[in-house]
């Protein structure tokens, strides 16, 4: 028996101070690679997010489900300084991920 894959809440934007999106997934390798190829019609397609800005790994779903619906009540300056608090200049946090794993 492997080890219990983690879940996530992410962010993906489409540049520093941009558009922003929050959801959570649980691969999130996948997740960021479909949002890269707009693999999905919608809001992260129509906005260009498809960079990985934040993410947080929880051992349950319902742990990460609740943190994404936590976060999408926030005020936009309180998930900017969340972003900001680790990741300053917005950098893409999937480059170098395997996206192909």
């Amino acid at each position: 028996m492997g080890t219990p894959r983690p879940f996530w809440t992410y962010i993906v934007a489409s540049g520093k101070n941009g558009t922003i999106y929050i959801g959570h997934t649980d691969n999130l390798i996948e997740r960021v690679w479909q949002h890269q190829t707009k693999a999905f019609k919608g809001f992260t397609a129509k906005y260009n997010c498809n960079q990985l800005v934040w993410c947080e790994a929880f051992n349950t779903r319902d742990e990460a489900f609740a943190r994404e619906r936590q976060l999408k009540l926030w005020r936009r300056a309180w998930k900017i300084a969340l972003i900001e608090k680790t990741n300053p200049e917005w950098q893409d946090l999937s480059v170098g991920m395997n996206m192909w794993a």
